[in-house]
C-alpha cells in the first residue's frame, strides 16, 4: 500500500474515534512538546517536574515519554515499568494497560527504549498505535518529553503539538545546539504558529538567564524571522542532582528550593500569561502522521 494510502487509513481511524462527539464537545487537551538541542540540559527534569506543578493546579496531567532510544523519565522518577510504548506498538498491551499512576499526581507512559522511528511502523501497527493514543485524551494536559537533537520524531511531535519548549542552558554549545533546532524547525514545518518557547535551565542568576534568553530570541528573530517566547529560567541549584541521585522529582523533594520555585512560576506564566488552548488528541494525531508521511 502506498504511503498516501495509509495517510488516507490513519485520518480515518483518527475521524472513527471522535465519532459520538462534536468538534465543539472534544476534550481540548493541551498538548505540550518539550524539546532540545543537544542531552544533558535538563530536559526530562524540566519535563516532570512541570508536570507535577501543573497537577497542582487541579490539572490531570500526562507525561509520555517519547524518546524512542534511550526513555529514561521513569528512571529518574524511580519507577520500574513493567509495559511500555514498544508493547502497544507491537500490539501486545493496550495504552490504558501501560499508563502508570505515579505518588506524584501525574501519570507517565514509558517510552520504547531501543526504538528507532514510529515512521517504520508497518501500516497494522501504525493504525493501531493511532486507536491507542486515543486512550490519552482524558488528560488535560499531555507533556511530551521528546528525545534530544533532531529527528524526524522530534519534528513530529512538535509540529503536532499545541505548544513547544525548547530547553537550552548557558553552556555555549547548548546555545548553539538550541539555536540550530529552532532553526531546523523553521526549514522543516511549514506552519510556524507553533507557540515556541525557551526555558533557560542551570543558571547561576536572573540576569544570566536574561542574557541567554534574550540571545537567542535576537539571532532567531533576526535570521530566522521567528518569534520564540522567554517562558523562564530555573537555578543552577544543587537541589536538582542531590533529587536526581534519589531518583525522585526535586519539587517534591526539595519544594523549597530554588529550582522548584522556578517550576512554580513557569506554570503560571503558562496557564495565565501565554495560555494557548489545546487542539484535543484528536488534532495531534492528524497532524503527527500528517508529517510522518510527508
Amino acid at each position: 500500500m502506498m504511503m498516501g494510502d495509509q495517510a488516507e487509513k490513519l485520518r480515518e481511524i483518527v475521524k472513527a474515534q471522535s465519532n459520538g462527539s462534536s468538534a465543539g464537545d472534544e476534550k481540548k487537551t493541551r498538548i505540550i512538546a518539550v524539546a532540545s538541542g543537544k542531552g544533558g540540559v535538563g530536559k526530562t527534569n524540566i519535563s516532570i517536574n512541570l508536570a507535577i506543578a501543573y497537577s497542582r493546579l487541579g490539572k490531570k496531567v500526562l507525561v509520555l515519554d517519547a524518546d524512542l532510544g534511550l526513555a529514561n523519565v521513569n528512571v529518574v522518577m524511580g519507577v520500574i515499568p513493567k509495559f511500555n510504548l514498544y508493547h502497544v506498538i507491537r500490539k501486545q498491551k493496550q495504552m490504558k494497560d501501560i499508563i502508570i499512576d505515579t505518588p506524584y499526581g501525574i501519570q507517565i507512559v514509558a517510552g520504547a527504549s531501543g526504538f528507532s522511528r514510529i515512521a517504520n511502523l508497518t501500516e497494522e501497527e501504525r493504525n493501531s498505535f493511532v486507536s491507542e493514543l486515543t486512550a490519552l485524551a482524558d488528560a488535560d494536559i499531555i507533556i511530551i518529553d521528546t528525545s534530544a537533537g533532531v529527528s524526524s520524531n522530534v519534528l513530529a511531535f512538535i509540529e503536532a503539538a499545541d505548544e513547544a519548549i525548547i530547553v537550552t542552558t548557558p553552556e555555549p554549545t547548548a546555545i548553539t545546539d538550541a539555536y540550530g533546532i529552532i532553526k531546523i524547525i523553521s526549514t522543516e514545518i511549514d506552519d510556524l504558529d507553533l507557540g515556541l518557547k525557551l526555558i533557560v535551565n542551570r543558571v547561576s542568576s536572573v540576569t544570566e538567564a536574561k542574557k541567554v534568553a534574550q540571545r537567542v530570541i535576537n539571532i532567531t528573530g533576526q535570521f530566522l524571522n521567528i518569534k520564540v517566547d522567554y517562558l523562564g529560567f530555573v537555578f543552577d541549584d544543587p537541589a536538582v542532582p542531590a533529587s536526581v541521585r534519589k531518583q525522585k522529582p526535586f519539587i517534591i523533594n526539595e519544594p523549597r528550593s530554588r529550582a522548584s520555585q522556578c517550576m512554580q512560576h513557569i506554570v503560571g506564566r503558562l496557564e495565565k500569561v501565554e495560555y494557548r488552548e489545546g487542539g484535543g488528541v484528536s488534532r495531534f494525531l492528524k497532524r503527527l502522521f500528517g508529517r510522518l508521511d510527508s
